[in-house]
């Protein structure tokens, strides 16, 4: 035989592609490798990593022209992801392995030159694109056993070198048993809210956040807990769902960040640039073939953006369009990628660039004017809770202890009211209030008349935008919820405001 085919997949965003790939050996004349089907530079060297490899693992290399072919040719393939699937349909086309277990297999690895199946990134997402299309075997290196183990009814076969893929492949066990999954456990150490002192106001806001899924901003001069209190809001978060754990593991797998030990994130993501990230690294982006970003690797978690006024005003803004629509879109000349971006922001400040308190600022206002207006006016229009941190002094630390609750207590808090908003938007495609459209809102789920008394004098006094007043209605059906009340009065609407605007204290 002369000719087989194996399968591997080709990466597009977080998107998985079935593609085929086809040898045909030529009879004789000048030995070539002809490779078609748009690969990339990494692509292109397979030739030389996998002839190597099989040299060294006891195989032969076929003497003539070999001509491998990617199907679809139109879709772009980068990476060496294909090297097993290549290498295996190479032996097939040989008659040195039996096709049996090539056909609807999806082979999946990179090889080193001694043969070696090495990990590569994005192999969830690989693996479900797959199964949906009905492939239900895989093979894999043994570093991602355990990530393509966690799709469902699929058989994953791990190897750890070519010799191990050709003694699978003539009918003998793989060498790799499947590791068991285990999810992470509760840390003894881990960081708590109760470790934040007087900052009450800062404490309630950050379980108002969790509650609703709402965006948060807080101001104060260094010390005061901003960063403590951002680190603490995925502690009292709820644990994601399964298909929220694959959708953020999968963002991970494709990014490279996904630890070996935890194949599965079920706690929030926690993402927390530098100032110094530029717009493609917070977006996404990047030569070639678009990577996701901050953004997405904040998808169903937190975004923490500290000394917000230090980045720059391009960066900030462009945070706008994924904050509304939960999604970035990157558009390439070969392709237009998708990620996912659906997070909870949260923005720290100084209050002026030298950030010293009260009277010790020296700061002109001028200066304090400019330093601000880096944060643009329609970024801080989509922040539902703005507070700010004063400096504690020692008396203040050591009253607040009897107040302070620990995470836990205040994680089961934000279930009970995630759990009364999700019964209301039963039959709606929201689960939180932060997710509900401003007019879905005013018209499926109105308040009394009284109750908007406070945003309506607002509104007209230029104190707040129509915008605004659709986020302080959520932060007053999530405040509603909290209190388990069927609905928010004045009293939830005025706090709403206040922390809208930032006056709540």
């Amino acid at each position: 035989m002369s000719f087989a085919r194996t399968h591997c997949l080709a990466l597009v965003g977080v998107r998985g592609h079935v593609v085929e790939v086809e040898v045909d050996l030529g009879g004789g004349g000048e030995n070539s490798v002809t490779l078609v089907g748009l690969p990339d530079a990494a692509l292109r060297e397979a030739r030389d990593r996998i002839r190597a490899a099989l040299v060294n693992c006891g195989e032969r290399w076929p003497t003539g022209s070999v001509v491998v072919s990617l199907s679809p040719a139109s879709l772009p393939k980068s990476g060496s992801l294909f090297d097993l699937a290549i290498a295996g349909a190479l032996l097939a086309a040989m008659g040195d392995v039996p096709l049996d277990r090539l056909t609807d297999t999806v082979l999946i690895g990179e090889l080193g030159l001694d043969g070696r199946v090495r990990p590569v990134r994005g192999v969830l997402p690989a693996v479900v694109a797959a199964a949906e299309q009905g492939f239900e075997r895989f093979v894999v290196a043994p570093g991602n056993l355990a990530e393509a183990g966690l799709v469902p009814d699929v058989d994953v076969v791990g190897v750890t070198d070519l010799a191990d893929l050709c003694h699978w492949m003539r009918g003998g066990e793989p060498s790799c048993p499947a590791p068991e999954i285990t999810g992470p456990g509760p840390s003894e150490h881990g960081p708590d809210l109760a470790d934040v002192l007087g900052q009450p106001v800062a404490r309630r806001a950050v379980e108002i956040a969790a509650a609703g899924g709402h965006n948060l901003m807080m101001l104060g001069s260094p010390g005061t807990g901003k960063s403590l209190l951002a680190e603490r809001l995925p502690t009292v978060l709820p644990r994601l769902g399964p298909v929220e754990s694959l959708e953020a593991t999968a963002i991970h797998s494709v990014a490279g960040t996904l630890p070996p030990d935890a194949p599965l994130i079920t706690l929030p993501p926690f993402a927390a640039p530098h100032h110094t990230a530029t717009r493609a690294s917070i977006i996404g982006g990047g030569s070639g073939h678009a990577a996701p970003g901050w953004v997405s690797k904040a998808h169903r978690g937190v975004l923490f953006v500290d000394e917000a006024p230090q980045f720059g005003r391009g960066v900030l803004d462009s945070l706008r369009e994924p904050l509304e629509r939960g999604e970035v879109v990157l558009a390439r000349a070969a392709s237009t990628v998708t990620f996912p971006a659906r997070f909870q922001f949260v923005m720290a400040a100084n209050p002026c660039p030298c950030a010293k308190p009260g009277a010790l600022c020296t700061c002109p206002a001028g200066e304090r004017r400019r330093y601000f207006s880096r944060i643009s006016g329609p970024l801080l229009d989509r922040i539902d809770l703005k507070v700010e941190l004063q400096p504690v002094a020692r008396a203040e630390l050591l009253a607040d202890r009897s107040f302070a609750e620990p995470s836990e207590v205040v994680a089961d808090r934000v279930r009970a009211a995630r759990a009364r908003a999700a019964e209301r938007l039963a039959g709606t495609p929201w689960r939180t209030n932060a997710a509900v459209p401003g007019t879905r809102l005013r018209r499926e789920f109105p308040v009394r008349p009284e109750a908007l008394r406070v945003l309506g004098r607002a509104l007209d006094l230029g104190q707040i935008s129509a915008r605004g007043v659709d986020r302080a209605l959520r932060v007053a059906w999530t405040l509603a919820d909290l209190a388990e009340r069927d609905r928010p009065g004045e009293e939830e609407t005025a706090y709403a405001f206040a922390l809208w605007s930032g006056r709540a204290c």
